[in-house]
């Protein structure tokens, strides 16, 4: 192609395809399957515009919210999904996520690498109204999809409330509505046996 930046985004897109690829514990609806990060990005994106109503910040900015969560997980491809409580996963999570960003946004053209780049970050360092807001959706996406599966993922993993609590904190910030849900669907959950409890669990820090 003539057009060099064209022929830079389409490498890029091209690319970006292989999210598909990347399966995450968490399972879908029906449980047949287990969900891929390219659909958990699409989920939580939809999650961003319908719940925006319950945010705690009154004028977040909805465009940049679901751009951080379109691409914050495209480092998946290289760095793969590190389950949420894969404590040794977590080690070097950060060292390969940063690789993985560097390479993938490294193929688009310099200033939508550099923008993009920004972004992501944004969304790693959690410190904007919108990013808070973007991770506590990020958070709570897979706790719905284990309690409407009967909690597969969690049995399958041995997870215990306070586990899923600790995941759930950025959701206390950014919305008291979604919070106040968070407890009562994760109490629900005990009540139906699809979660475990544990004494530290039932202690609000």
């Amino acid at each position: 192609m003539g057009n060099e930046r064209l022929t830079q985004q389409i490498s890029f897109l091209v690319e970006i395809d292989k999210l598909k690829t990347v399966l995450r514990k968490t399972f879908i609806m029906d449980r047949s399957r287990h969900e891929n990060t390219a659909e958990h990005s699409w989920h939580v994106s939809l999650m961003a515009v319908l719940l925006l109503e319950h945010a705690n910040e009154p004028s977040l900015d909805l465009h940049r919210i679901i751009r951080m969560l379109l691409l914050h997980d495209l480092v998946e491809i290289d760095a793969g999904d590190t389950f949420a409580y894969d404590t040794v996963g977590y080690q070097d999570k950060e060292e390969r996520e940063n690789a993985a960003a560097e390479r993938l946004f490294g193929i688009l053209p310099e200033d939508q690498r550099d923008e993009w780049m920004t972004l992501w970050r944004e969304f790693e360092d959690g410190e904007t109204p919108e990013a808070k807001y973007a991770a506590a959706l990020d958070r709570l996406q897979p706790v719905i999809h284990n309690h409407y599966t009967g909690g597969v993922s969690w049995k399958n993993n041995g997870i215990v409330r306070s586990q899923v609590l600790k995941r759930l904190q950025p959701v206390r910030e950014a919305s008291e509505t979604l919070w106040k849900f968070t407890q009562d669907i994760l109490q629900k959950s005990i009540d139906l046996g699809i979660l475990r409890d544990d004494p530290v669990s039932t202690k609000e820090e």
